[in-house]
């Protein structure tokens, strides 16, 4: 009976509201172009071995606010018109994790990530730590800016790395 319910339980989707993605746009000419959002919602379904996260533009946190106050501008991530980055997708290779397992099972996931209302496919490598009834997950991937719309004088200069690499952490329950 009790395996029975804690089954049930772990079957269950797991979320967070703090997980932290982080946005590494440094280059050899400016190291400043880092951020991280602390503040971000994420969610695995074992169930129907869904992930999604969801980051909130403004909550990205720069060391140097001017850069922080461009990000946010309308010729960057625009985020009183596009206020948050969004991924959906799937975990391609579900057999190789075992949810009801503890243990570090290394996965692939796909899916839709948008910013700025622009949507492209993206496939990362990931990691799920199966931990009791929590799942410690991290993935990281780069994206080209230009492919969401962002382009300009900081990227042809050399202070914004024009393929940027985004880290996602999460602890699920």
């Amino acid at each position: 009976m009790i395996a029975t319910v804690s089954m049930m339980t772990f079957a269950q989707k797991k979320t967070s509201t703090s997980a932290i993605v982080a946005f590494d746009a440094s280059t050899a000419i400016d190291n400043l172009p880092k951020a991280e959002n602390k503040t971000s919602i994420a969610a695995i379904d074992p169930a129907k071995n869904t992930v999604q996260f969801e980051a909130s533009i403004k909550n990205f946190a720069f060391s140097n606010p001017k850069i922080q106050e461009h990000f946010n501008q309308e010729n960057w991530l625009n985020s009183d018109k596009f206020p948050k980055a969004t991924f959906n997708g799937v975990i391609t290779n579900p057999t190789t994790v075992n949810f009801k397992k503890d243990g570090t099972y290394n996965v692939t996931v796909e899916g839709d990530l948008t910013i700025k209302g622009k949507t492209n496919k993206v496939t990362a490598p990931a990691t799920i730590v199966v931990v009791g009834s929590t799942l410690k997950t991290s993935a990281s991937f780069s994206i080209k800016l230009a492919d969401f719309g962002v382009e300009g004088q900081p990227i042809t200069a050399g202070k914004v790395a024009a393929e940027p690499k985004i880290s996602v952490s999460a602890e699920l329950n």
